[in-house]
């Protein structure tokens, strides 16, 4: 007995490291996700230039990424809830490499282009929801907010550390080299992964909040998977979700074009300035989290605490955009930085909003299905911004225009999100029924009997 009560606590400090240690791993994996996005915005002017594409054919290799995106998105989302995550992300990354090595040859051109990012685009899209996900295994229901935030935060670091890093090989060893990186990068964390990641105990057996209540052997999920998508929860995280990666893929395809075109900043500065809205993006994620952990442990509804703090945030991305085509250029770029990081911020307060309202079994396929529909407004927002440019009389005027318009999607997610994000309602309402007599004898059934 005194051995079991003194490796108590040495069991619990191995838990937390090594649920750190995930984390941080996790992080990475959404660092170099987050770069393999960037990377074409990056090196745009490049490849404009020696390929000879319009606006609109540029977007069409931005949106191509997109384009399987939603449904990889879904197909291992509900993957996730059948197989441990372990080998699924490394097989992820590994398929990242794939994608990204083969832009090496000078062959590739338009018609390559597009096929590596298509192919980069399924393997990525799964990518963020089976992080979270993963992330989620290794803390109780009412401590998710913080760590969400640290992996939502690593698509800012993504964006941070590969600027400066994609231009400088671009312009030393040509835009085709950066690519190349960073499907080396790929390759390198799936052997990391395999051999320090992993799922934590909060999918396998009832944890000490009650997180995962295990089911009996073969037993499927009591609420059907309707009932989680049309709660007012899901619907409102999904379309916010859907207006803050509209603003996303804009970003990564457009804003450097738009900071070295129409603003008039140089290569260089241009690599240093992406990095800004990144910074406050992983400021914004990471203080979003923190003060709704401290709300919800105050005893502050989840409405509050998720629902109506995480809408402030796309309704302030929403407003700066709309600014920055009638603001002067001393402001130009504290707007551009917020309109396009605030958005963001909400992201790790509506995962945790849908995870805390499903029930067992049904968390990685309801994160995954919303993550997919929201992704369909990347697979759309390059490329019409793209024709945007080319119809108007002036590349300044197309901005313009496209900027008002992801301005309108922004503010319209944050209101509908604000009305209709109630965890705590949802989350009752989906509570499987209890029959009053149970058919299963044994002394479990006796307690559902009585009332």
């Amino acid at each position: 007995m005194t051995v079991d009560a003194d490796t108590r606590p040495d069991a619990a400090d191995d838990t937390r490291r090594r649920s750190r240690t995930v984390l941080t791993l996790l992080a990475l994996f959404i660092v170099i996700n987050a770069a393999d996005k960037a990377v074409l915005g990056l090196t745009a002017g490049p490849i404009k230039d020696e390929l000879d594409l319009t606006a609109t054919e540029f977007g069409t290799i931005a949106s191509s990424f997109y384009l399987l995106f939603s449904l990889s998105a879904v197909s291992v989302g509900f993957l996730g809830d059948r197989i441990r995550p372990r080998p699924l992300l490394a097989v992820l990354a590994l398929v990242w490499a794939a994608a990204q090595l083969p832009i090496l040859l000078p062959a590739t051109g338009f018609a390559a282009l597009v096929a590596t990012r298509v192919v980069l685009g399924a393997g990525e899209g799964p990518g963020y929801p089976l992080a979270n996900y993963t992330a989620f295994t290794w803390f109780p229901e009412k401590r998710r907010a913080l760590p969400s935030a640290v992996v939502v935060a690593g698509a800012a670091g993504g964006t941070v550390l590969a600027a400066p890093l994609v231009v400088l090989v671009s312009n030393s060893l040509g835009w085709r080299a950066a690519f190349g990186l960073l499907g080396a990068a790929g390759a390198v964390w799936a052997v990391v992964w395999l051999r320090l990641g992993g799922s934590g105990r909060y999918t396998a057996r009832l944890g000490p909040a009650q997180d995962e209540p295990s089911r009996a052997a073969g037993e499927q999920p009591s609420v059907p998977f309707w009932r989680v998508v049309t709660t007012g929860t899901w619907l409102g995280a999904t379309f916010s979700a859907f207006a803050v990666m509209w603003t996303l893929a804009l970003g990564f395809a457009w804003l450097p074009l738009f900071l070295e075109e129409q603003a008039g900043f140089s290569d260089a500065e241009v690599s240093g300035i992406v990095g800004l809205p990144a910074l406050s993006m992983a400021v914004l994620v990471l203080t979003a989290g923190a003060v709704a952990h401290r709300l919800l442990r105050r005893g502050v509804t989840a409405r509050v605490a998720q629902g109506l703090v995480g809408a402030s945030l796309p309704l302030l991305a929403g407003v700066c955009l709309l600014l920055t085509t009638r603001a002067g250029p001393a402001v130009l770029l504290p707007l551009l930085v917020l309109a396009f990081s605030a958005g963001n911020g909400q992201t790790p307060l509506t995962n945790a909003a849908i995870a805390d309202i499903c029930p067992p079994g049904r968390r990685s396929a309801a994160l995954g299905v919303s993550y997919a529909l929201a992704a369909l407004s990347s697979l759309l927002a390059p490329y019409v911004t793209g024709r945007i440019i080319d119809a108007a009389p002036t590349e300044s005027v197309g901005y313009g225009r496209a900027f008002d318009l992801t301005a309108g999607l922004l503010i319209t997610g944050a209101v509908l999100s604000a009305f209709l994000i109630r965890p705590d309602r949802d989350a009752l309402a989906l509570l499987p029924e209890r029959p009053l007599t149970s058919p299963v004898s044994g002394p479990d059934a006796e307690p559902s009997a009585k009332e």
